[in-house]
């Protein structure tokens, strides 16, 4: 429940109470001592109705800048609360159920001070960097602990659905804002360990398995994406704590954006444009799915009526409309490469098993498969697919690069090559053993780096 209370001057107080009276909505009037005459009426409503009762009285009469104060009630006594809720709650039905005002202020919230932001984003980008690097999984979750950017991430989406597009535009801002301050940090960041001594210049990063984990769209990193846009957006529009979605979110824009940073210090387009690719596939889809998340829960049937019926011709309204368009690009760009590179790692998947399946390679046994499709083919025209395979024998096997590479062109009609990395293994059966050799997940003898690239 909600409290509000409002001044409403002596000139006002019947109209309002006679709307109040048409709503079915319990008030109390009280005189206010104040310097103006009048009284100060206390309404207790449902979360969600809280909007829609002061456009009532707005359009009773009231001023919309009025003195006016809505408080949380941890309990209140009102008769046909449910009713009102049914009647009058805009979103999620029932008590949980937020009005526009407070989503919006939730997001706010959610955003500190210019300067707080700035710092908290480049902090955040210097420990995942760190984290990255020292291929610490603990070190980038601290990272996303203290990343700022749920506030500017999810208000995007809440200004769309309560038509406040300044809101929209200054999240747009602050995302750009935040993520290339980011990047810059994350470079810095890189610089400065490489030229220090801190980290060989001469590593190949591309071979860390966290910092390979962050430089690849795929199926997971969109589901981690979609799911932080909805429990970001469910968060907003109920009582659960935001922070947490935060961290939801922040796990899928810092470490790709501190993956970009490390590519660009250590010289490595695939590693900087797969980072990029991410980062923008995350970005979008976070924001996309917090909308419909808003929008399924009732908070607006149509943006496209709404812009229709309140859209003028002005500089300001350009400036939404060229927003917008490239939002639009970005989505779609983004949507088809995702999709085409889902599909083609599926596909490269698929042939590698093929071939493992063959006879001569029975005594092999397939311990990861990365595809490194980062760049659209900007900076490269082949795909690089590596495929690690634990052994027993000494065997060499010395055709199977070249039986992948020929099944995996044959059947996707790309440029792709193959490298293959064999992780060689002794098994000793214990005694008493009938002469069969015992199995045991191939995790259990691979090395953390092997692991972490089937990750």
């Amino acid at each position: 429940m909600r409290l509000i209370q409002i001044f409403v001057p002596a000139d006002d107080r019947d109209a309002v109470g006679e709307t109040l009276s048409e709503m079915e909505v319990e008030f109390v009037f009280t005189d206010a001592d104040g310097r103006r005459d009048g009284s100060l009426a206390e309404i207790p409503v449902p979360a969600g109705a809280v909007d829609t009762v002061l456009e009532r009285l707005y359009e009773a009469g009231l001023d919309d800048d009025t003195y006016t104060v809505v408080t949380d009630v941890e309990r209140a006594t009102v008769p046909n609360v449910d009713e009102l809720t049914d009647r009058y709650v805009e979103g999620p039905k029932g008590d949980r159920g937020a009005s526009h005002a407070e989503i919006r202020e939730r997001a706010e919230d959610l955003t500190p001070d210019t300067a707080t932001y700035l710092a908290f984003a480049i902090a955040s980008a210097v420990v995942a960097v760190g984290g990255l690097l020292l291929d610490s999984a603990i070190v980038i979750v601290g990272a996303m602990v203290i990343a700022p950017f749920a506030g500017s991430t999810l208000s995007a989406s809440v200004g769309a659905v309560v038509s406040d597009y300044e809101m929209v535009v200054d999240s747009a801002t602050s995302q750009v804002t935040g993520l290339v301050v980011a990047y810059v940090g994350a470079v810095v960041m890189s610089v400065f360990l490489q030229r220090s001594g801190f980290v060989p210049a001469t590593l190949d990063v591309g071979r860390v398995g966290q910092v390979a984990a962050f430089v690849t769209p795929n199926l997971l990193t969109l589901v981690i994406a979609i799911s932080a846009g909805f429990a970001g957006a469910l968060a907003l529009a109920t009582d659960l704590p935001v922070s947490l979605a935060g961290v939801a979110v922040a796990a899928a824009i810092v470490p790709a954006a501190a993956a970009a940073g490390i590519g660009t210090a250590w010289g490595d387009p695939l590693i900087f444009a797969g980072g990029v690719v991410l980062l923008l596939m995350n970005i979008v889809f976070i924001n996309l799915t917090a909308y419909l998340t808003l929008v399924a829960l009732g908070y607006r049937s149509s943006v496209i009526r709404s812009v229709r019926d309140n859209a003028d011709v002005s500089l300001r309204t350009g400036a939404y409309a060229v927003i917008v368009l490239l939002f639009i690009v970005v989505v779609a760009v983004t949507a088809v490469g995702t999709y085409q590179h889902l599909v083609f790692e599926q596909q490269v998947n698929d042939e590698v098993q093929t071939v493992l399946d063959e006879p001569e390679y029975s005594g092999l046994e397939l311990a990861g498969v990365a595809t490194e499709y980062n760049d659209a083919s900007v900076f490269s025209d082949e795909v690089s697919v590596t495929v690690t395979a634990g052994r027993s024998s000494g065997l060499e096997y010395e055709g199977l690069a070249d039986d992948l590479q020929a099944e995996i062109d044959n059947q996707t009609a790309r440029s792709v090559s193959v490298d293959v990395r064999f992780v060689d293994y002794q098994r000793a059966v214990a005694d008493g053993d009938d002469g069969r050799s015992a199995w045991w997940p191939i995790d259990e003898w691979l090395p953390r780096s092997a692991q972490a690239s089937t990750a």
